[in-house]
């Protein structure tokens, strides 16, 4: 005898709800009305004869019972998932930030390219919390300032190296020759890490107080491009001014320290068998893992309380 199941639109519509604790969220994300959510949901509590939504102010929350359904119901779709995307495999889709892409990404595509001639990448210039089903994500590069997807596959990389860059033209001018010489330059930050002047004080061992910024940037590779030009003294991570570095229109006065942030690939585990994504994730890790351990060999400043990492 058949079983009979709740609809099948009713069960997404919770599944939805329940991830984004929002019945507006899970409404913008399928595409239909707040009202018609809510009544999928409302149908389905009628025949499930239970309560699945606290359902408040902010945020609705599911119950015991919500709870046990939709750690059911995010599997099953995941599954649903995979299934199609093994059927009708599409471009990997890489989600990284603006920044990544343009200073350390997209110089090596082409290196991967001739690699792997049928590789097809898309790319997701975003740098927040990620749903793997929701935004067709493969893989994304992410420090451990976010929180991953309980079902992500991660690949831990490494620790992050960060330091100050300047242009040649712009260090003949003023005298650095230790961290308290900061004050005599010109500071530049970024919106995105307000901190990265104090986070690289205290990832060498000094007590110095962070002296006044004097321009801020929305992003980091307008920031290098900055420092490029002359305009002042920067704090990137060493994957964003490897390229620089290497052509000499960045110098760096101070070397490289390794910061707070720990780089890692998360991985969508539906897709992780796929094999484009395992040549893609091997790529990755050994593209991010070599510029860690270039960043690792630069010298730091003399006299430095901080010791070199090993590891890499």
């Amino acid at each position: 005898m058949p079983v009979s199941l709740p609809s099948l639109n009713a069960l997404r519509a919770f599944e939805a709800t329940a991830r984004h604790r929002s019945i507006s969220r899970a409404a913008v994300e399928l595409g239909v009305t707040h009202g018609a959510v809510s009544r999928q949901i409302k149908v389905l509590e009628e025949v499930m004869g239970v309560s699945l939504l606290k359902r408040g102010t902010k945020e609705s929350i599911p119950t015991p019972e919500g709870e046990q359904l939709v750690d059911g119901l995010s599997t099953s779709f995941n599954l649903i998932q995979a299934t199609i995307e093994r059927l009708k495999p599409g471009p990997l889709t890489l989600s990284c930030s603006t920044s990544i892409t343009m200073c350390w990404l997209i110089p090596r595509l082409p290196a991967l390219y001739a690699k792997h001639p049928g590789m097809e990448i898309k790319l997701d210039m975003n740098y927040d919390r990620v749903d793997f089903t929701r935004d067709n994500i493969s893989v994304a590069i992410r420090n451990n300032t976010f929180e991953p997807p309980k079902s992500a596959v991660i690949r831990p990389l490494g620790t992050e190296w960060i330091g100050p860059v300047c242009s040649p033209a712009y260090l003949k001018s003023v005298s650095l020759k230790k961290p308290g010489d900061l004050s005599h330059a010109r500071l530049l930050a970024t919106a995105t890490r307000p901190s990265a002047w104090a986070d690289w004080l205290a990832a060498v061992g000094e007590e110095e107080k962070v002296p006044h910024v004097q321009q801020r940037f929305d992003h980091f590779y307008l920031m290098i491009q900055a420092a490029t030009v002359g305009l002042g003294l920067a704090v990137v991570p060493h994957m964003l001014a490897m390229g620089d570095l290497e052509s000499g229109r960045l110098i760096a006065p101070f070397g490289f320290a390794p910061g707070k942030r720990q780089l890692s690939l998360w991985i969508a585990p539906h897709l992780a068998s796929r094999n484009d994504l395992k040549t893609l994730e091997r790529w990755l890790s050994q593209e991010l893992r070599e510029g860690l351990k270039r960043a690792s060999k630069l010298s730091l400043p003399q006299g430095s309380k901080l010791a070199k990492v090993p590891g890499f």
